[in-house]
């Protein structure tokens, strides 16, 4: 099994190229994967929806606000992660994504006790998230993190609204 110790998780550097680089690599991955999930298959980031290529082209104004974590795993980028804060007391994964060769690797899991250390760093009493509810692997990886399904606040049909007690 995989030494979860090799993997290194750390805040995005928006001044750091390498780090904008690869959070784009890992964003642009995220999207392709999650409009071929939906059943809406691009062939490239210029095909995406309007709102996700705004992210990929300027991801310090779209992500500015919030906390942006990068795993690493033997040096190479392998994950990513968004902390949005909701209110002062509850924050909001979004963007979890692991690159499909780096999985197994105890990558998502690491991300997400980043974001929970986070959570205790500045006082907030819950971390929500949203998944679309065909991705079992995920809904059963934030199980195993302490995330519980609550009611939904989002409006979108086929998503799961999940969240984790601080």
């Amino acid at each position: 099994m995989p030494d979860r110790r090799s993997v290194i998780v750390t805040r995005w550097n928006t001044a750091n190229a390498r780090d904008r680089a690869d959070f784009v690599a890992l964003l642009t991955d995220y999207h392709l994967q999650t409009e071929a999930e939906k059943g809406a298959p691009v062939a490239s980031a210029d095909a995406l929806p309007e709102k996700y290529r705004v992210e990929l082209k300027d991801p310090q104004t779209a992500f500015g606000e919030d906390d942006v974590l990068i795993a690493r795993h033997e040096g190479h980028a392998a994950g990513c992660l968004v902390i949005t804060a909701r209110s002062p007391q509850r924050l909001e994964i979004k963007r979890l994504w692991t690159d499909p060769s780096h999985r197994g690797r105890h990558i998502a899991t690491s991300l997400l006790d980043e974001a929970h250390l986070h959570a205790v760093r500045v006082d907030a009493e819950a971390i929500q998230l949203s998944v679309w509810e065909w991705r079992a692997d995920a809904i059963a990886l934030y199980r195993k993190s302490g995330f519980v399904e609550t009611s939904s606040w989002e409006d979108r049909d086929q998503l799961i609204c999940m969240v984790r007690t601080v």
